[in-house]
């Protein structure tokens, strides 16, 4: 069995804002950096074979806080990024409220809203075998990956055996620097706090 610890990035600019991020590479506030720290002393004891994080700079600097102590490498993929929110990027929730009013209904109710980007499914399924194949590679140890709220919970949707979107209506939004694990045994994803 591997455990993957999950840790969304620190705060981030943008997040200060409220502003759709997506696929955009914003920076951690000094927040966030302490977040990021703080992460790091939770998971000190914690013998982690691999850290692993998306791509974008929010999460492999957070990440960066927790591996450089222990002499390991962040390892960025792509596969770990944010959902895409395509033209919603940049845009707070009451802007999108106001030009896209249907849109965010739907968004609301536990859909995707934007017309362009990514739907969560997808991105569901791209998170879901990207966890799958890191807990293949690291067999009976413990790694960590730093990613964003979204995946998360589609994570954490997949371990409990819900859809998405029930879960986003359900479950709370991920704090930033938030930690929680999942087990995963020949390919099944559990969840453990």
């Amino acid at each position: 069995m591997t455990t993957v610890y999950l840790a969304r990035h620190g705060e981030s600019d943008w997040n200060v804002d409220r502003r759709w991020q997506g696929h955009a590479d914003r920076p951690l506030t000094e927040r966030g950096r302490e977040q990021a720290r703080a992460l790091a002393e939770r998971v000190a004891g914690v013998d982690l074979q691999a850290v692993y994080a998306s791509d974008l700079r929010r999460a492999w600097e957070t990440a960066e806080a927790v591996a450089a102590p222990r002499g390991l490498d962040v390892v960025r993929l792509p596969e770990l990024r944010e959902v895409d929110v395509g033209s919603w990027s940049g845009f707070t929730r009451d802007e999108c409220a106001e030009r896209f009013p249907e849109a965010f209904v739907r968004w609301q109710g536990g859909g995707t809203g934007w017309e362009d980007g990514e739907s969560y499914e997808e991105m569901g399924e791209r998170i879901v075998a990207a966890i799958q194949r890191l807990a293949a590679q690291h067999p009976d140890s413990a790694i960590l990956v730093v990613s964003h709220g979204g995946p998360i919970r589609a994570v954490h949707a997949y371990a409990l055996g819900v859809d998405i979107a029930t879960h986003r209506r359900t479950g709370p939004v991920e704090p930033n620097a938030r930690l929680s694990s999942v087990s995963v045994e020949d390919g099944r994803i559990a969840r453990i706090e």
